[in-house]
């Protein structure tokens, strides 16, 4: 009789550690399926912010008489319609070397987390440049920075949508 009731205790020790072990594996996969969908945002505050700064201090092909100059400088000088020493004009040397700096640091194509971007500089409240690309969507991170000089006052505002 003592041998029937440790069978039949030892019986149901197994069926409660199957079914310990079936629980814990199905938690294991939702606990899958959770931590995949939630995803990283693409974009943080600071990496636009530096974005700003980086690309001010960038160091331009076009020379005047002294140098060549920052993008920081160019800006300010687009807006007197200087020219570079080969001839050519600040705000097409600005256009050129901020389009492929952008189009370099912010990829929008193919299934990158970045959809978008919008980069805008305006001196003295008028438009010196935009440059825009990819979809605006709902989701976006943006920068602003604001300097002047000699009475001249600059915003850049640079949005990334993702």
């Amino acid at each position: 009789m003592i041998k029937k009731i440790k069978k039949k205790a030892q019986e149901e020790m197994v069926g409660f550690g199957l079914i310990i072990i079936i629980v814990a594996v199905i938690l294991l996969i939702f606990l899958g399926f959770a931590l995949r969908s939630q995803q990283k945002e693409s974009v943080e505050d600071y990496e636009v912010n530096s974005f700003i700064q980086g690309f001010l201090q960038y160091t331009s092909d076009c020379r005047n008489n002294l140098e060549y100059l920052s993008i920081q400088k160019l800006i300010f000088d687009c807006n007197n319609n200087e020219i570079c020493l080969d001839g050519r004009s600040f705000c097409d040397v600005l256009n050129s070397t901020l389009t492929g700096i952008v189009e370099e640091s912010w990829d929008i194509k193919g299934d990158r987390p970045i959809k978008g971007y919008e980069l805008k500089i305006s001196s003295n409240e008028a438009e010196t440049l935009l440059i825009k690309k990819g979809n605006s969507t709902g989701n976006y991170k943006g920068s602003m920075q604001d300097f002047s000089r000699s009475g001249n006052s600059v915003e850049i505002f640079f949005t990334a949508y993702y």
